[in-house]
C-alpha cells in the first residue's frame, strides 16, 4: 500500500473549490490516478484528523499543448477527488496542513 502523502499530492485552489469549502464543507484534492475512493478517504481521514462522509473522483484529461513548432503535445491526464466532511467536523485549514 502506498503512503497516505503518495495517495494525496495537493489541495486544488479555485474558485469553485472555494465555492465548495465555503458553502458544502466539501474540499478539492488532486491525488494519485491509482488511487480508489477508500484509500482517498482513509489518507485524509489521517492527515487531517476529520471525518469523511463521500468521496467523489474525477479523471480529468490533460489539455493540449504545443511543445514545438508544429508538433503536438498534451499536459498529463490526472484524477481528483471531492470530499465531503462531516458538518460537525472541524473545517480543514489547507494553508497550515499541507506544504
Amino acid at each position: 500500500m502506498k503512503s497516505i502523502y503518495q495517495i494525496i499530492k495537493r489541495p486544488i485552489i479555485t474558485e469553485k473549490s472555494t465555492i465548495l469549502r465555503e458553502t458544502g464543507h466539501q474540499y478539492t484534492f488532486a491525488v494519485d490516478p491509482r488511487a480508489n475512493k477508500i484509500q482517498i478517504k482513509q489518507a485524509i481521514e489521517q492527515i487531517f484528523d476529520v471525518h469523511v462522509t463521500d468521496v467523489r473522483t474525477a479523471k480529468v484529461h490533460g489539455k493540449p499543448r504545443q511543445q514545438r513548432p508544429y508538433r503536438a503535445g498534451h499536459a498529463p491526464d490526472w484524477k481528483k477527488a471531492v470530499v465531503t466532511l462531516h458538518p460537525e467536523s472541524k473545517p480543514i485549514d489547507i494553508f497550515e496542513e499541507v506544504g
